[in-house]
């Protein structure tokens, strides 16, 4: 009896374990069609039904191309329409494809932000922005030690903040991880799910059919009445970024949680205050600021004195030689 016990134990461990495997694959929640995109992309007009696109996208028959594998190039592809519910999660279906292996860049990025259709320079659009960013950033410029590139990470900003490219977002980060995702032969998927104020990102990309883990944080503020996005970019390196499908879901609310909107919040995360203590942390330089500028003053006075002390001898000189000539 105690043997059928530990049995029937393990067994329910092994099938809660392939059950949060495959959690969320596909969920169940109700899909919110006006903000996803599927195949057959274009309606009956020229366009794509509820989204817009910019700069170098291109709408094929198999996928949405942010950017060719060409330098110096970025677009965009933007929901016509804002979201409105509280909880949602976003499956991005993407491919990043290039020629070479060893460089190339610069990456892309999901939005839900205040803004649209606003092409810049954070991976193909604008920066201070209002609200969430997901980078894939396949380009180091901070040669961090302590992760490769391609890289996942997460952004809040209330419009405050600049990006930081020269440390790779690195002090207003979220969280990430480092994903493997150029030339895959295979689908390559992302999740962004955010649920009672709480951001969980994960990702597919060994075709498993399940999600694995990027990283989750809590108290992430985001108001309603956003917009979804893709951008990508490159510069003196390339790849070609494709979006393949997005689908978004609308999550069912727990009871008691509050279920209606709320447009007038402001995006809030604990690093959106990161920025200002980067700069405190400038700020508390002077004190070797100060010695260099008390030094600097030091060798002027000195400078002063001594040019003092030879105009000086040259003038005794001068005198010197004036009494000579008089005698």
């Amino acid at each position: 009896m105690q043997h059928t016990c530990v049995v029937r134990y393990l067994l329910g461990l092994l099938v809660f374990h392939a059950t949060s495997l495959k959690a969320e694959w596909n969920t169940k929640d109700f899909q919110k069609r006006e903000h996803s995109l599927t195949k057959p992309y274009q309606g009956s007009g020229f366009g794509v039904p509820n989204w817009d696109f910019q700069g170098s996208t291109m709408v094929t028959s198999n996928y949405i191309r942010l950017t060719p594998d060409q330098r110096s190039k970025q677009g965009a592809l933007w929901n016509k329409i804002p979201c409105r519910v509280r909880n949602w999660e976003v499956q991005v279906n993407f491919k990043v494809t290039g020629t070479t292996q060893d460089l190339f860049g610069d990456g892309f990025a999901f939005w839900y932000t205040k803004e649209r259709m606003e092409i810049g320079p954070v991976f193909g659009s604008k920066d201070f922005f209002s609200g969430l960013a997901i980078i894939g950033d396949t380009y180091s410029n901070h040669n961090t030690p302590n992760h490769q590139h391609p890289y996942l990470s997460a952004m809040v900003n209330n419009g405050s903040v600049s990006y930081d490219h020269d440390k790779d977002g690195k002090h207003t980060m979220l969280g990430g991880c480092q994903v493997q995702f150029r030339n895959m032969n295979h689908e390559t998927w992302i999740a962004i799910r955010y649920e009672n104020d709480k951001l969980t990102i994960s990702h597919d990309m060994n075709n498993k059919r399940a999600w694995a883990p990027c990283f989750s944080t809590e108290g992430v503020k985001l108001p309603t009445g956003y917009y979804f996005g893709m951008s990508a970019t490159t510069g003196d390196l390339s790849d070609a970024h494709d979006v393949i499908s997005v689908k978004t879901y609308e999550l069912d609310t727990a009871a008691g949680v509050p279920k209606e909107e709320r447009p007038d919040i402001q995006p809030e995360s604990e690093f959106i205050a990161a920025a200002p203590k980067e700069k405190k942390e400038e700020s508390d330089r002077p004190s070797m600021s100060g010695i260099k500028t008390f030094l600097i003053c030091l060798l002027v006075v000195l400078g002063i004195i001594v040019v003092g002390v030879i105009g000086i001898m040259i003038y005794q000189n001068q005198q010197e030689n004036n009494r000579k000539r008089f005698y």
